[in-house]
């Protein structure tokens, strides 16, 4: 058997949640000797989730305390099976498997996160990183990034890169196509090394006649990072469901991300699959997953960010060639593709 931490499944979705519930409904395609271990069945996000996949409740503890004593404990008693970790976290003392990692924000933004959780994982990504069998991460740009700050070997680390669902495909008919909205769309969480005060900033700045639309977090969340929330085109939509977030991403005139550091950066393919143009930071990864799709500016440069909003909202023509540019662009990706390397990787260590 395969056990996989599902951990995960107790968690709202971000990024890293949707890597490891995409990549895990296609690995169960492919092989049936997989098992998904949690904390608690009543905690599992996804109820439908539960009569897809094999789930097996480890009682005992919660959080990151089940991760570290709980589940390995019950793993040393099962005859150490491999495990598969596909969060940024997993368990510092049980060397039989595999993890992910999936970036090191944590180090280059630590304005980003609480002082507790720079703590926490200053001190167990070193361990977890060393004592793993093979490590998993998201871009070329991780890898390097991963080796660089923590001197792991080259050869000990797989790219399994990110993609996107099914559910983001765009308007099929012409009516659909005449709903297009007057407004730009940013998604993601409320992080600093996110961007979204520069976003905003050259929002209020740029002459165009259209809304902004901003979802992830709560606004309670975009107060602590003192972002102007009173001009009446800037809109704080919250989470959304996913059904909703399709929706929006059809009916945007442009989707924007703005973002200091991404190990990967899933939104930007999930607005190219529903047909909508992207601006995009030129930082980090970015220029590695979305090519020459996208519009490029310099997150740092307010100036930029203007221009490129300013370019978007009047050129029509560009928005057009960019939609196009975007659905070459996601063809490089796949679930499918990710789950296929994954496995590879499970066969080799364990034979």
């Amino acid at each position: 058997m395969i056990y996989v931490n599902g951990r995960f499944l107790t968690q709202n979705i971000t990024g890293v949640q949707r890597f490891a519930e995409e990549i895990s409904l296609e690995l169960i395609k492919i092989r049936s000797d997989v098992i998904f271990l949690v904390p608690d069945l009543n905690a599992v996000k996804k109820k439908e989730l539960l009569n897809v996949i094999k789930i097996e409740e480890v009682c005992g503890l919660s959080g990151h305390l089940w991760e570290q004593i709980t589940l390995p404990l019950y793993l040393y008693k099962n005859k150490r099976p491999l495990l598969i970790n596909l969060c940024n976290t997993a368990p510092v003392s049980y060397p039989n498997q595999i993890v992910t990692h999936h970036d090191i924000t944590y180090l280059k933004f630590p304005k980003s996160f609480p002082f507790s959780f720079r703590l926490l994982y200053r001190l167990i990504a070193p361990l977890i990183l060393k004592n793993s069998k093979h490590i998993i991460t998201v871009s070329d740009f991780s890898k390097k990034e991963i080796v660089t700050n923590y001197r792991c070997p080259l050869d000990k680390i797989s790219v399994i890169p990110n993609a996107y669902s099914d559910i983001f495909k765009p308007y099929i008919t012409k009516t659909d196509l005449q709903k297009k909205e007057n407004y730009l769309l940013a998604v993601s969480s409320t992080n600093f090394h996110k961007n979204f005060h520069g976003l905003i900033d050259a929002f209020l700045s740029a002459d165009i006649d259209m809304d902004l639309k901003i979802i992830g977090g709560s606004a309670d969340v975009f107060k602590k990072l003192e972002l102007d929330q009173s001009h009446p085109r800037i809109h704080f939509m919250g989470r959304v469901d996913d059904d909703q977030l399709v929706a929006l991403y059809q009916n945007a005139n442009a989707f924007v991300f703005p973002s200091f550091y991404e190990g990967f950066g899933i939104p930007p393919l999930e607005a190219q699959a529903c047909g909508c143009p992207v601006i995009s930071s030129n930082s980090a990864s970015m220029p590695e997953v979305l090519g020459d799709s996208v519009l490029y500016f310099n997150p740092q440069s307010k100036s930029e960010i203007v221009k490129a909003l300013e370019l978007i909202a009047d050129n029509h023509e560009l928005r057009n060639k960019l939609v196009t540019y975007g659905f070459k662009n996601i063809k490089r990706f796949s679930w499918v593709k990710s789950a296929n390397k994954l496995n590879n990787i499970i066969q080799n260590f364990n034979g």
